[in-house]
């Protein structure tokens, strides 16, 4: 399943980080940012729980900047 977020950062270099750190994130296959967009797309194994996956890349995402947000 795929879905797709808003998301806030403030430098390409940081979603570009950020989509890193996505990536490594148990229960996600792909994650792809679009900074110009301010969107990420996450790519999520099957059944997986995507609330809590979601909870746990926002933590990593904020490991590389503070503010960076997703929206939910």
């Amino acid at each position: 399943m795929k879905k797709v977020y808003r998301i806030e950062a403030d430098c390409a270099n940081c979603a570009n980080l950020a989509e890193e750190e996505a990536k490594k994130t148990k229960g996600v296959i792909n994650a792809a940012v679009n900074f110009l967009e301010q969107k990420m797309e996450i790519e999520f194994e099957d059944n997986a729980d995507i609330k809590s996956i979601m909870k746990e890349v926002l933590k990593n995402c904020k490991k590389i900047e503070d503010d960076f947000e997703i929206y939910i």
